[in-house]
């Protein structure tokens, strides 16, 4: 079985999705259910055997310890994190006791763990930690996409306390032999994300006639990766990615803020248009920048692509038609999150350990 952190989250909780639709291994997932964390994501398969959830802190190193060596997994991928910048540069704080002091605890409990499988199961063993491209900083529009051996310059409480991480990680595997494998992905869309994130937040409150709100002039490049070709890239480091290594997974869609957001709003017009006739573009607000506000990401793909024949399946146009499908078909998903209520369903169908 393998043990994936923060399974409730966006990635996680996809990534989990795809697992049980193409494997019979079980999955544990970890996660202390925080305002993200939303298991009923995940709620078809709560009468599945083998899918089970269990609410803690990965810095939990007492109860880690103990399901470790109950559950005996021969893999662990690390999803856990606090990850949205905005809520970094209000309140940083969290950002480093998840984000770092979590993923070193993590690897802590791990490291008991793994010295103590016999030497086959030590060497078959995988701790795969996701991150982010914000590690890296920006680039100027001309610049050449970040390859995996660029230099790291985070720019935000967010990206510095993943960058802490990656570190954490890279240590490890180098000092004590555990083998890790750090992803940096591009910024990820599709089901199931937190409607706090650009796209998600542009679907919805164009539906509602609320304004939609973009940063400073709207030019911020992004790759944009679907959610589901993350997870299935995730599947492919897992089973054949070299320990100690690091795979950039991304896209190979970059577009401006502004792009997406009238993207966004051309589908919708087609999809469900407005009673009023006007385009959804007519919402499109500008507002005072973010502080750090980095002018664009961008990964490049070829190490992952080269070494372990993974390529996205959708482009940008695909995934996005799929993900404003996915909030259209979904609307009980929608008011759940939007109205807080899946807080609720949390309580009642989970409880403490």
């Amino acid at each position: 079985m393998i043990i994936v952190t923060g399974g409730a989250g966006f990635i996680g909780s996809n990534f989990i999705h795809l697992w049980l639709e193409n494997q019979q291994e079980s999955v544990l997932n970890l996660d202390l259910l925080t305002y993200a964390g939303n298991p009923e994501n995940l709620s078809i398969y709560q009468e599945d055997d083998r899918y089970k959830l269990i609410q803690t802190d990965i810095g939990n190193r007492v109860l880690i310890d103990q399901i470790l060596a109950e559950h005996k997994p021969r893999a662990i991928l690390n999803f856990a994190a606090e990850s949205h910048v905005d809520r970094s540069i209000l309140g940083p704080q969290a950002f480093l006791e998840t984000n770092v002091m979590g993923t070193f605890h993590l690897l802590e409990s791990t490291r008991n763990y793994w010295t103590k499988l016999p030497l086959s199961q030590q060497k078959d063993f995988r701790f795969i930690h996701v991150s982010t491209d914000e590690v890296f900083g920006t680039l100027t529009p001309e610049a050449p996409a970040f390859t995996e051996n660029h230099p790291y310059e985070p720019n935000s409480p967010y990206s510095a306390s993943k960058a802490s991480s990656d570190h954490l990680v890279r240590a490890w595997h180098h000092t004590y032999g555990l083998p890790t494998i750090t992803t940096h992905c591009s910024n990820n869309y599709g089901p199931y994300h937190f409607p706090e994130k650009l796209i998600p937040l542009v679907i919805l409150n164009a539906l509602q006639g609320k304004s939609l709100p973009i940063y400073g002039d709207g030019q911020q490049v992004r790759d944009w990766l679907y959610v589901r070709d993350h997870a299935q890239a995730l599947m492919t480091v897992l089973a054949d990615g070299e320990p100690g290594q690091t795979y950039n997974i991304g896209g190979n869609c970059e577009r401006t803020n502004l792009d997406v957001v009238r993207t966004i709003c051309t589908h919708l017009d087609q999809i469900r248009p407005k009673a009023d006739g006007l385009s959804y573009a007519e919402q499109i607000t500008f507002v005072t920048d973010r502080p750090g506000h980095d002018r664009r990401y961008a990964v490049d793909t070829r190490k992952i692509s080269q070494s372990l024949g993974w390529e996205p399946e959708e482009t940008f146009e695909t995934g996005l038609l799929k993900t404003i499908q996915w909030y259209l078909d979904n609307p009980e998903w929608v008011e759940h999150v939007t109205s807080g209520a899946y807080r609720q369903w949390i309580q009642t169908q989970y409880q403490q350990p």
